[in-house]
């Protein structure tokens, strides 16, 4: 029995689906094959349409709680295709189990009990590949499925980052070769997600067979969107698509296994690898097709009596809206009884669309009256102007001499000197006869202010009194 462990510590680069598609392609050619899903994500189980239930028999509890190996095995819809399942449990075995004793070795331990009672019950061993998938580190678990292979296969990314992480996993193999498992060797690197378009991928295939000479794979497992698709229905790129290329590159590396079988003595009466070997294809049944409709009983509705319930603006024909020349003095013709009388179940009229009476054909009367002018279109006023009197010149006045005004007797001595706040408007002075008063004297009309009523006098007014005439 040959237990090969498929391994790499970065995660993507086509460890659960070589592993998946790799043991389909041996099942296919007539060999019993076990899957064991050491990751706790559980894509491999997944991508096989197994579910386990938490606390139902996985490699978990097979860790854990020492279950059984053969009861813990499922069947798959693969012919002589089974796995040990996994789930989200498998996250907490590596602190559950980090005070055991012997922690490396109870995968392989329990490995060995399920073949040696199946030895002593059929004299043979239960399975002829086991294949381990690894999670994507070198945590305990991975440890444990290296402990229990024989064999290493190592899927890589043909990227610079994948080609700089091999070293190190050599490392880390040629270790646990030393100090766990003597047996263990790499059988072989398989390169996956090959693009042969890019040049990057070319350069790092290339480096890799130069690295590792004798142990690349010789077919890269191309790039395939039907290697994507296949587990999101739970089935193998065998029975997902067959004829893909996805197919064909891991049936050539299943040739490329198959053909190291003879370092194992257990496998070597097995047939050789067929060539034509495939997955017989699953027969669908073809849906059924729904039976005929029977025919409608509906009543095929009178195209007679379409024109009762068309719109009024159907009604009218186009001979009746072409118009005619007729003579002024003739009567205009009557209106169409089909476009005044409707019937009772006929739809309403628009009123903005038909026209209820024919068109006039009446010419329009000439006009007589002569055209008007411009100065009747745009009228203006025709009315003489008012003549506007020029002013009259006004007559010189001679200035009469100006004289002091005698203070009244009741007036104190102070405002003998004080002349009247001179303004600038002498006829607006004269219009208010509340604050002022007129008094006459002998010489002439003089406007004299009251002595509470005279405004402060301004810096300049005793030069104004030094222009005044003297009194005689």
């Amino acid at each position: 029995m040959r237990r090969i462990a498929i391994i790499n510590q970065k995660g993507g680069v086509g460890k659960t689906t070589t592993t998946a598609n790799l043991g389909a392609a041996l099942a296919i050619q007539g060999r019993r094959v076990v899957l064991v899903d050491m990751d706790a994500q559980a894509n491999l189980s997944c991508s096989l349409g197994v579910e386990a239930k938490s606390g139902s028999p996985t490699s978990y509890t097979v860790l854990t709680s020492g279950t059984k190996v053969g009861k813990a095995l499922r069947d798959t819809t693969v012919p002589r295709l089974r796995i040990l399942p996994a789930n989200l449990d498998l996250s907490g075995a590596e602190l559950e189990l980090a005070a055991a004793m012997g922690r490396e070795f109870i995968l392989r331990d329990a490995l060995r009990e399920w073949v040696e009672l199946e030895r002593a019950r059929h004299g043979r061993a239960p399975a002829d590949y086991v294949l381990f998938d690894c999670p994507p580190s070198l945590g305990l678990l991975s440890i444990n499925a290296l402990a229990a292979a024989g064999e290493v296969i190592v899927t890589m990314q043909t990227e610079f980052l994948a080609l700089q992480g091999m070293s190190k996993l050599v490392e880390v193999v040629q270790l646990l070769k030393k100090r766990l498992n003597p047996e263990l060797v790499i059988t072989g690197i398989v390169p996956c997600l090959y693009d042969s378009r890019l040049r990057l991928a070319r350069e790092v295939l290339a480096e890799i067979r130069t690295y590792f000479k004798g142990q690349v794979f010789p077919h890269p497992v191309r790039a395939n969107v039907k290697l994507a698709e296949a587990p999101s229905f739970g089935q193998t790129v065998f029975e997902y698509a067959p004829d893909s290329k996805g197919a064909d590159d891991y049936m050539r590396l299943a040739r490329e296994v198959i053909a190291r079988e003879e370092r194992d003595e257990d496998l070597r009466g097995l047939p050789a690898f067929d060539e034509s070997a495939r997955l017989a294809p699953k027969v669908v049944p073809a849906p059924r097709k729904p039976p005929p409709r029977p025919p409608s009983r509906k009543p095929a509705v009178d195209q007679t009596v379409a024109p009762a319930a068309q719109p009024a603006s159907a009604a009218v024909s186009a001979p009746a809206i072409k118009p005619t020349l007729a003579p002024p003095s003739s009567a205009p013709p009557a209106r169409s009884a089909s476009a005044t009388v409707a019937p009772a179940h006929a739809a309403p009229a628009r009123k903005a669309v038909v026209p209820l009476a024919p068109l006039r054909t009446e010419p329009a009367p000439t006009r007589t009256e002569p055209a008007p002018t411009r100065t009747e279109l745009s009228p203006t006023r025709t009315e003489p102007a008012p003549k506007v009197r020029a002013p009259e010149p006004a007559k010189p006045v001679a200035p009469k001499p100006l004289s002091a005004p005698t203070p009244p007797r009741s007036a104190p001595p102070t405002q003998r000197s004080a002349p009247p706040a001179p303004h600038k408007d002498t006829q607006s002075a004269r219009e208010s006869p509340k604050t002022r008063s007129t008094h006459h004297s002998l010489r002439g009309q003089v406007e004299v202010l009251r002595a509470d009523e005279v405004p402060p006098l301004p810096p300049d007014a005793f030069e104004i009194l030094s222009i005044l005439p003297s009194d005689p």
